[in-house]
């Protein structure tokens, strides 16, 4: 997957470049597919996902920062009255705030602490997990996959579209939009640099809290090294550490998925005639970005299914637009030869992730309603 998304980026980049050499250069993701593949319904359909692809990544960072702050509180007061969609208002609050940057260029030195965070919890976390896996405390280990055959088919594509989130960008247009221009030659070097950090930070942990815990690893890897009934199996201060780094994460990670949503929103509520900061701007951007971040607070307090809602994602989201649309969008550009390994390649990656991402939406849906129907509304509880 890792390697598929660095092709598809690749190929994306060649298209940007292609098209800012024509004297078309594109900022936005809808706006280049749109341009390439000359329909009009393209537009609307990248925007939707988009969308999607937006609230869901807010919804799940929220979630995900909300469950943070309670570990952080279950260690100081275990018998603490706070429930976690309690602590989910806390982290809407402090993202509403947040969510005033006016740009994607505003949040440039957010995006640059979010990387040295990055790097800080994978060194905490895969440090933690061989001190846990070599401890004498070591939990028991089970690699078994599920027993019924259906469930583990469900599971794969369920596990396909959560990967497909994790290696999934959606914005990398929007992204590139902020060098300076021209922009030709730069997003290989940032992919390259990218993913140099995922082969350090994202592999790294997978694999050690793989190792300890198994198949019954947490989603969030904290959560299963600061078990509730049982003593932390790394140093407190350590896992405090690392609990910070990923709450501070996920706020930078929530900020730069917002700015899409809110140039959508805002495109048809502001007035380019006028300032950034006129009150016929500032006030409609402030209300109309409080409202979305209240929905996507709301959203994750009342389903907490972290895991679920990643597979959702992924699956309707990641998958069209880092999967698909940038070897269609390289083949209609440059229209290789249909002898040439190029085409083929590109048309078997769209076929198979086609395939794949219908059957994720299936499983990631299903196992989001089966989720549902266990769990009340609003519980205290992530589900993975």
């Amino acid at each position: 997957m890792g390697m598929v998304t660095f092709y598809a980026y690749y190929l994306m980049s060649k298209v940007l470049d292609y098209c800012e050499r024509d004297g078309r250069r594109h900022i936005r993701f809808r706006e280049l597919a749109a341009d390439v593949l000359g329909s009009g319904w393209m537009f609307y359909f990248v925007i939707v996902i988009q969308t999607a692809i937006n609230t869901g990544v807010g919804i799940g960072a929220i979630l995900l920062a909300g469950e943070c702050l309670q570990i952080m509180y279950s260690s100081l007061s275990p018998d603490g009255p706070l429930k976690l969609y309690e602590f989910i208002a806390m982290v809407t609050v402090v993202m509403i705030v947040l969510s005033q940057f006016p740009t994607f260029h505003s949040l440039r030195h957010i995006n640059l602490a979010s990387l040295f965070l990055s790097l800080g919890y994978s060194f905490v976390v895969v440090g933690a997990c061989i001190h846990a896996g070599l401890s004498k405390n070591a939990p028991p280990r089970d690699y078994s996959l599920e027993s019924s055959e259906s469930a583990r088919v469900f599971s794969a594509f369920t596990s396909i579209s959560i990967i497909a989130a994790i290696f999934g960008n959606g914005i990398l247009p929007e992204i590139q939009a902020t060098l300076a221009p021209p922009a030709t030659g730069k997003m290989v070097k940032g992919l390259l640099m990218c993913y140099t950090v995922i082969l350090v930070t994202f592999y790294s942990t997978a694999m050690s809290g793989y190792w300890v815990f198994g198949n019954k690893s947490n989603s969030n890897i904290l959560k299963s090294l600061m078990p509730d009934e049982e003593p932390s199996l790394a140093p407190t201060w350590v896992l405090g550490m690392g609990v910070v780094f990923v709450l501070l994460q996920l706020f930078a990670i929530g900020l730069v998925y917002s700015q899409v949503a809110y140039e959508i929103m805002e495109k048809k509520s502001a007035d380019v005639q006028q300032g950034m900061f006129s009150k016929r701007n500032l006030i409609p951007r402030i209300a109309l970005r409080t409202l979305y971040m209240i929905f996507c607070g709301f959203m994750a307090a009342m389903l907490p299914f972290f895991g679920d809602i990643n597979g959702v994602v992924g699956a309707i989201g990641f998958i069209p637009l880092d999967f698909i649309l940038p070897m269609l969008l390289y083949n209609m550009t440059f229209k290789p030869p249909k002898s040439s390994l190029t085409y083929w390649l590109n048309l078997s990656i769209m076929v198979v992730f086609t395939g794949a991402g219908l059957m994720g939406a299936f499983s990631s849906t299903r196992k989001l309603v089966l989720d549902a129907k266990k769990f009340k509304l609003f519980s205290s509880n992530v589900v993975d």
